[in-house]
């Protein structure tokens, strides 16, 4: 684990909570992220107790990792980002915020969609970003489909933004699974490092969440087009590794 900011996962069902995390970790494997869900007999519910508990046993972890503390995360923006996935799921979150106030400094929730927005958290969190950042992205996440609707208005090829992009090809899905979980994180995560602003088929290529509703199955051709300094190598970038397969062919 080498990420600055961790998330914990509260759900009403361990199944769930453990199911979201384990997702959220193939995208994201240097973010620590932690599943809490159900009551102490194992039913559907919340534990205040388990909550709490998973709160200070990620502080902790974190602390050994990057230490020192600050208003608003710790000094190098670390912290934690805590997701719910029903009401009182979120209402047993800040009560563990009520009861310990020295929480507040370092752990903040996320008003997001449980499953996206913690994918797109953990992918953010894993390339470094700061905990403001990283619940940004959680919060953003609600309006993924907003955003894949538009950019998919206009017939395929055809450019979205406004402007004739720098760089351009086309590549075919190789790999079985297609543009599944995981190769949608890498691209994304590739695309976050590359400083060009790249889209494939329309959607944002940094955008985890609108690669996976793209839906690409083996054999479709995808449109790789990208704007910026660094266009070119972008564009040429990710052609390859969709080309490649993601190791899975």
């Amino acid at each position: 684990m080498t990420a600055r900011v961790a998330l914990v996962l509260v759900s009403h069902s361990v199944e769930l909570a453990r199911g979201v995390a384990e997702l959220a970790e193939q995208m994201a494997p240097d973010v620590l992220i932690r599943g809490v869900g159900g009551r102490p007999d194992g039913g559907l519910g919340t534990s205040l107790d388990a909550v709490q508990k998973a709160l200070e046993e990620v502080l902790t972890t974190l602390a050994d990792n990057t230490p020192g503390d600050s208003p608003g995360g710790g000094a190098d923006g670390s912290g934690v980002v805590v997701l719910g996935d029903l009401g009182s799921s979120v209402l047993t979150v800040e009560a563990v915020l009520e009861l310990d106030e020295s929480l507040t400094e370092r752990v903040v929730l996320a008003r997001a969609p449980f499953v996206e927005g913690a994918v797109a958290a953990a992918v953010t969190a894993h390339g470094g970003a700061d905990l403001g950042t990283v619940l940004e992205s959680a919060a953003s996440s609600i309006r993924m489909f907003a955003a894949i609707e538009a950019t998919q208005a206009p017939e395929a090829g055809e450019a979205t933004s406004g402007g004739e992009p720098e760089g351009s090809r086309t590549v075919t899905v190789r790999n079985p699974l297609g543009l599944h979980a995981r190769p949608a994180a890498l691209v994304s995560r590739k695309v976050a490092e590359l400083g060009a602003t790249v889209t494939i088929d329309g959607v944002d290529a940094s955008s985890v969440l609108q690669l996976m509703a793209l839906g690409a199955t083996q054999g479709r051709e995808l449109r790789v087009e990208a704007t910026g300094e660094r266009a070119a190598e972008a564009v040429a970038t990710v052609v390859e590794m969709i080309d490649g397969g993601f190791g899975e062919v």
